[in-house]
């Protein structure tokens, strides 16, 4: 018969009520800036919309003149534009972090 773990289970149940110790610590803070939980919200997608889009676009306008100056069998539009949204993706990933870690 085995005897079950009793170091691992504390473990775990360190682990656990640390999560549930972090949750609590967050949802007090969000209590506290109620007023400004929506507007900053609005705020932040605002600004990752703005960060993916933007890249984006510019992607496809570089594009579209070398599609004009250099013929080629494939388009650098497509290619352009999907380079700009994935750097539109890691920089609003990068934003988002950044403000995560300040709360």
């Amino acid at each position: 018969m085995k005897r079950p773990n009793h170091s691992r289970r504390r473990q775990h149940n360190k682990t656990f009520l640390g999560k549930i110790k972090d949750k609590s610590i967050r949802k007090l803070k969000a209590r506290k800036e109620e007023n400004l939980s929506v507007l900053y919200g609005l705020t932040l997608m605002g600004f990752v919309g703005w960060s993916v889009s933007i890249p984006t676009l510019i992607g496809v306008a570089i594009g579209l003149w070398l599609d004009q100056v250099l013929p080629t069998p494939f388009s650098w539009t497509l290619t352009l534009m999907l380079v700009g949204l994935v750097l539109g993706c890691i920089n609003a990933w990068y934003w988002v972090q950044q403000e995560s870690a300040d709360e």
